[in-house]
């Protein structure tokens, strides 16, 4: 695994763990899944942005894990791209949710090409 991999496991990770627990927990993210006409969908997300963070982290040791929560992740970024654009969100709401997408294509891509490779 290179060093640019681990980093950009690490942030994802890292990232998806704070949201995930913000989706759960604050009053904030409440208003903005109600904003997002989800607010049934927000415990859901949270729960699963924590578990593909754990993934991530298990990814170190075991890579199909990393492979399969980025590939998760990524998915979960088209849909939030999805809603962003339903609900009219000025271009500025989009980056967080398309750099997550990029981030997690590239952690995706780069687990796939290494076991691809192993076997």
């Amino acid at each position: 695994m290179t060093r640019l991999l681990e980093t950009a496991q690490a942030i994802s990770a890292l990232g998806f763990l704070g949201y995930g627990f913000a989706c759960l927990i604050t009053p904030h993210m409440r208003k903005e899944f109600e904003r997002y006409g989800l607010p049934k969908m927000r415990v859901l997300t949270g729960t699963l942005q924590i578990l593909a963070a754990a993934g991530l982290f298990l990814g170190y040791r075991q890579p199909v894990c990393a492979l399969i929560s980025a590939l998760g992740l990524s998915f979960m970024m088209l849909v939030a791209l999805w809603v962003r654009l339903k609900i009219k969100d000025p271009a500025t709401g989009f980056l967080q949710a398309l750099a997550c997408l990029f981030l997690n294509l590239f952690v995706f891509t780069a687990h796939l090409l290494h076991l691809l490779a192993e076997h």
